[in-house]
């Protein structure tokens, strides 16, 4: 297998015919809404415990039918296999049956694939695990971004613990469609971080249905949006009240926990039909109990420091700081406390908390024994997370650091899936995992590389050889109202970034 660094410096595409393809039916419900937006972490590390609240949190939300199980069944042969669990086969082989992959491994199979299976030539093709994004705004800030769609950051209190990224979500978000068509097949939507708390994120799977609820990964563990350092300071001291400094954002968080653990504590042997309703005290307590996994605003070491001590004063674990820019001055405790770093490639500079951002970030942490993972918090770089974690391992390698050929594609597949608690359905091509498997038509590390077919469970959700038109109404007829929409594009509209 080529290495790395002829990946980023390949010159030619080898080109794939994609024409002989066709789509294979996909099973889907229909609706006018579109698309929804170290080393590897081996040892389980999963939410735990029982929420006696999970019943009670869902009382009074619409039953949404879920999406039926896709069952494509299918086989490539002939490929460069990645499966992002320390195996490469080149040539090799992969299987799918119902939906879950039944089989990967070098050369050529050495049975026959049975009736009912379709066979794809993969000369010339790269088979990597879908990718994962933890972390997007899409559906709760649109792209185009208007007013009207912009809904993240519910900046009437420090603590909205109690809102859900999901009940803002808007699945006609355009920019879905353009993630899907990047070998994105899960994301992790979140509240903005305007807020110390701002509220429940939700993990969906881009297939099309009626809504969030109904595109929620199933059995994926919610997560919470929290915000260390500027933002919160920011947001609430320009209004004349808390926080306004560093102190107000630990006290806000203590507050809430202590609020949080005093009601888990006086209520513990209550039944959850017993309990009065407060929505941000549920989340808090199952955040406690370990239901609920954190996912941290932080950029700068001192930040990711005070936060811990939080975390550590009322027992509970953060699931990983994101962005954390700053994240290689702590490697070795991040490491220590398995707490994923969910990182840009290059992003820096634009606040003085981003100042020290530097491009070996996630290289660093990784060469710590760390959980790196790169993350777009972009419309526009979800659509090429696999360049952006190419990056990111070339200027590790550039620097001296010591880097398997695979680490990049495990910040974005199996590192990633860890992050959102999915670990055991998806981020690696292995045997009972879900079949989120994207074909390229070049190095999947390469600047060349474009995704030619996605699939989600076993079925093809994206064919780059058919032409189809967009299926966000949103953008339906766009081209012939607005004949000047790419001449300038829309400017962003939305919380702190």
């Amino acid at each position: 297998m080529q290495t790395h660094a002829r990946r980023h410096l390949r010159g030619a595409l080898s080109r794939v015919s994609l024409a002989p393809w066709r789509p294979l039916a996909v099973a889907v419900i229909t609706t006018a809404a579109m698309l929804g937006c170290a080393s590897s972490p081996d040892k389980d590390a999963s939410a735990k415990g029982t929420d006696p609240f999970a019943e009670a949190e869902r009382r009074g939300h619409l039953d949404v039918e879920s999406p039926p199980e896709l069952t494509g069944d299918w086989r490539i042969r002939d490929a460069t296999i990645l499966t992002a669990a320390g195996e490469v086969f080149s040539p090799g082989w992969l299987d799918v049956r119902e939906g879950r992959i039944t089989g990967v491994g070098p050369d050529e199979p050495t049975d026959a694939p049975g009736s009912g299976f379709k066979v794809y030539d993969g000369k010339g093709l790269w088979v990597t695990p879908g990718i994962i994004d933890v972390h997007s705004h899409l559906g709760v800030y649109s792209s185009p971004a208007i007013r009207a769609t912009s809904d993240g950051n519910e900046t009437t209190s420090p603590t909205t613990a109690g809102v859900w990224a999901e009940h803002s979500f808007w699945p006609e978000d355009p920019g879905l469609e353009r993630a899907l068509a990047g070998g994105v097949t899960t994301l992790q939507v979140l509240p903005g971080s305007g807020n110390l708390i701002g509220g429940r994120g939700v993990t969906l799977r881009l297939v099309p249905t009626h809504g969030a609820r109904a595109m929620r990964f199933p059995g994926a563990p919610d997560t919470v949006k929290m915000a260390c350092g500027e933002n919160p300071k920011r947001v609430y001291g320009t209004k004349g009240s808390a926080p306004s400094t560093r102190m107000g954002n630990l006290r806000g968080y203590r507050d809430a926990f202590n609020a949080a653990a005093k009601f888990k504590r006086e209520n513990a042997a209550k039944p959850a039909d017993e309990l009065g309703r407060d929505l941000n005290i549920e989340t808090l307590v199952g955040v406690l109990n370990g239901t609920i996994l954190p996912q941290v605003h932080c950029y700068t070491a001192q930040d990711m420091m005070t936060f811990m001590q939080v975390a550590d004063e009322f027992g509970f674990k953060v699931r990983a700081f994101h962005h954390a820019l700053e994240a290689y001055k702590v490697r070795d405790l991040l490491a220590a406390k398995s707490i994923a770093v969910a990182t840009w490639a290059d992003w820096w500079g634009f606040k003085l908390e981003a100042w020290d951002g530097i491009p070996q970030n996630a290289g660093l942490v990784e060469s710590a024994g760390g959980i790196a993972v790169i993350h777009s918090d972009s419309t526009e770089g979800i659509q090429r997370l696999n360049q952006e974690a190419a990056k990111a391992w070339r200027a590790a390698k550039e620097s001296g650091l010591t880097l398997d050929d695979e680490a990049s594609l495990r910040w974005i597949t199996k590192n990633a899936a860890w992050t959102l608690g999915i670990e055991k359905e998806v981020g690696t091509l292995e045997i009972g995992k879900r079949a989120d498997v994207v074909f390229w038509n070049a190095d999947p590390m390469s600047v060349y590389a474009r995704a030619a077919l996605v699939f989600i469970d076993g079925e093809v959700v994206f064919d780059a050889s058919v032409a189809s038109p967009p299926r966000s109404d949103f953008e339906l007829g766009l081209d012939a109202l607005v004949p000047h929409v790419d001449a300038k594009p829309l400017q962003p509209i939305g919380g702190p970034r």
